[in-house]
């Protein structure tokens, strides 16, 4: 079941929202070579408790960090940890934020220094898929138009859509009705109305689209070994188009 949110619960999770994108500009920084993406988190976990939030990936379903840092093949759920930071790597950094019972999600693809042409036109293909989702984000289309026009995208520039994992909806769950999927059929699946509130996350491979999950039972990585990125926000639905919680004038993001 679908929990249409109200404004005062819209802005709660927009709050939340601005401070996981500010600790995602307090991360960037810090995305150099030889910085461990355990350190990254540290930043993060450091400024969401700064600012009176709690990162709501830390101790969900027993995940033990605070963010996830996917680097290069890795697709989603990268653990931080002693990794150093490489000169042309790409990391999609997730950050997730709870603060007064409410949830904001966002996830950004970053390079360290220059990445080579592949990995940043894949990083490229990538936001554009997901400016591409949210504006199908319209009062009425349905959930399979927003699916099929970032499949479309992604496909017609030669890569191809993870399918294991999806966008979903978010509040006072972290995780909540409806599901998304990055891929579909037009004028398919439910019909999108005010007051829904979901995450529109692709993620992208330059290989195949399937993908394996390693022993510690969270990071999933592309089976062909291929990079990977993925670009999220957080996404309102309204009866003048879709309001993205977690975009700020005053940040990059």
């Amino acid at each position: 079941m679908i929990h249409l949110k109200s404004a005062r619960e819209v802005e709660k999770i927009r709050a939340s929202c601005r401070i996981a994108a500010e600790a995602m500009a307090a991360v960037v920084p810090n995305v150099r070579p030889g910085v461990s993406t355990s350190r990254l988190d540290e930043v993060a976990d450091a400024y969401i408790r700064s600012k009176g939030g709690i990162p709501s990936a830390k101790g969900y379903r027993g995940y033990p960090k605070s963010i996830c840092i996917s680097v290069n093949e890795e697709v989603v759920h990268g653990i931080p940890g002693d990794l150093l930071l490489a000169e042309g790597d790409i990391l999609a950094v997730d950050i997730a934020v709870k603060k007064e019972g409410y949830h904001g999600d966002m996830n950004v693809s970053f390079a360290v220094g220059e990445p080579g042409p592949a990995a940043r036109r894949l990083i490229d293909a990538t936001r554009r898929s997901l400016e591409l989702g949210i504006e199908a984000c319209a009062c009425g289309s349905r959930l399979g138009d927003v699916g099929h026009a970032i499949q479309s995208f992604v496909e017609g520039e030669g890569y191809s859509v993870v399918r294991e994992y999806c966008g979903h909806g978010i509040g006072r769950a972290f995780h909540e009705e409806p599901q998304l999927l990055h891929f579909g059929q037009p004028n398919t699946g439910r019909r999108l109305e005010p007051g829904t509130v979901f995450t529109v996350e692709p993620m992208v491979n330059e290989g195949v689209a399937e993908v394996d999950v390693q022993d510690d039972n969270w990071t999933a990585v592309t089976r062909d070994g291929k990079l990977s990125a993925q670009f999220e926000h957080t996404v309102l639905i309204t009866e003048n188009g879709p309001d993205i919680l977690s975009h700020f004038s005053d940040l990059p993001f």
